[in-house]
């Protein structure tokens, strides 16, 4: 996973393999604290967030939102020699532990991630073993967290020497706190991991490093692919090499399998939509996989209202302290005149036009309201093209958790669409039967006000 949307030069070089193209000062120690963030339970959702001055409060938001407490942040890359530092925020060791206390406080911890598409891992530039391990021990200690994630591709998974430092130094840091575990995030491919990606798990196994996690990065499988299709596949397909490798079964296999897609579009011509996530995480149920994940909270999932989090979520044990998703609720939405907003001719083909109407009790002046998406007739209410044009047309669409399909309730009462920042309208501010909606720039007209009722 990496800091831009890009994936163009890797699906190149990979074609068809998921995901490959995906994070201070260090005081070195040999001594291990006890960690101060809850155990992780035996199945999970931790969604990735790239973690900075300005998104480092997603997690708190997103946890008071959804439920959701477990956190991959990414990505540590070596600033220089055993030194490494946040990418995105260019700060080292320490940072944001306050926002990773008060978490951890709420019963909730981190994984922090190493490595992604662009930076680099820090096993390159550290080049001495038991520097490396007190590098990776400082970063346990410092944020009471006892897991580490190591996301390798690119030029880093070429990298031999590196993968040989990381293991040797990994399997020292789990000799000195047996508490520590090792997870590893990997491309895929549709049939399972490639030859590349095993012969990295191979080497950490011959080391003596305990991999908790095999984390797939079930993304960017190729241009028009079906991104759940090729999901379930690839899980499917590296089941049994994790049992054949490990010596388990396919069943203990499943359960130290991660899944991550990218929440919403793809950097390809692939989109995974919340119903493509509600599939995944049953998926995951049903088979026992240990970890759910996406890219990304802030870019990706915070438009949505967090809605990937809550569908995540799901999969997450820890006798029942997760609050379950708060069920949608539904009504009427008023605006001009008294009237409803209304599907024209309760008419469930996408692309039917959105109007007001007289209110009369129908299910089609019915909308459920589920995070920042409201819904009619088991479609959404959705800009026309994903438009952003003053008088593109607002419709009924198959629900795909875009940010055409994401609008906010403001305290002037507008309701605004995330994708173009423009407010629901009712056009020529009429109130007669059958005026349709359109967005239009936000105004306070009484044909822009709207009542949830």
């Amino acid at each position: 996973m990496r800091i831009t949307r890009t994936r163009a030069l890797l699906a190149a070089a990979l074609p068809m393999v998921a995901g490959a193209a995906l994070i201070g000062a260090v005081q070195p120690t040999a001594t291990a604290a006890p960690a101060a963030g809850a155990a992780f339970p035996a199945h999970y959702a931790a969604p990735y967030l790239q973690i900075s001055n300005s998104t480092a409060g997603d997690m708190a938001a997103d946890m008071n939102a959804t439920g959701t407490k477990f956190y991959t942040l990414a990505f540590f890359t070596p600033q220089s020699g055993c030194t490494p530092i946040w990418e995105a925020n260019g700060t080292g060791v320490g940072s944001f532990a306050s926002q990773i206390s008060s978490l951890q406080a709420a019963g909730g911890n981190v994984i922090p991630s190493f490595g992604g598409a662009e930076g680099g891992e820090l096993a390159q530039t550290c080049t001495n073993v038991s520097s490396l391990t007190a590098a990776y021990a400082n970063v346990v200690n410092t944020y009471g967290t006892n897991r580490l994630d190591f996301d390798i591709e690119g030029g880093v998974l070429n990298d031999t020497a590196s993968t040989a430092r990381r293991d040797q130094a990994l399997a020292a840091l789990q000799a000195q706190n047996p508490n520590v575990q090792v997870d590893f995030t990997l491309a895929v491919a549709p049939n399972g991991l490639p030859s590349q990606e095993l012969g990295l798990l191979q080497d950490a196994k011959a080391k003596g490093v305990k991999v908790s996690v095999v984390n797939l990065m079930t993304m960017d499988f190729g241009d028009g692919q079906n991104a759940l299709n090729d999901a379930e596949s690839a899980a499917r397909g590296t089941a049994p090499q994790l049992a054949s490798l490990y010596g388990i079964s396919t069943a203990a296999a499943y359960g130290m399998m991660g899944l991550t897609p990218i929440a919403g579009q793809n950097d390809d011509n692939e989109f995974f939509s919340q119903a493509n996530a509600s599939t995944l995480e049953s998926f995951a149920a049903s088979n026992g996989v240990a970890e759910l994940s996406f890219w990304e909270v802030d870019f990706y999932d915070k438009a949505t209202g967090y809605a990937y989090s809550r569908i995540f979520n799901a999969i997450t044990g820890g006798g029942g302290t997760t609050p379950p998703p708060p069920p949608p609720t539904g009504g009427t939405i008023t605006g001009i005149g008294g009237k409803c907003v209304d599907v024209a001719g309760a008419n469930t083909a996408n692309g039917t036009q959105v109007q007001i109407y007289t209110c009369n009790g129908t299910a089609a002046q019915t909308w459920a309201h589920s995070g920042s998406s409201f819904q009619s007739l088991g479609k959404c209410l959705d800009v026309a093209s994903a438009g952003t044009a003053n008088g593109t047309k607002v419709q009924l669409y198959d629900c795909n958790g875009t940010a055409a399909q994401q609008w906010t309730v403001n305290s002037a009462r507008e309701l605004v669409n995330t994708g173009s920042g423009k407010c629901l309208d009712a056009t020529n501010q009429s109130s007669a039967d059958g005026t349709p909606l359109q967005i239009w720039t936000c105004a306070g007209t009484a044909n822009q006000l709207w009542t949830l009722n």
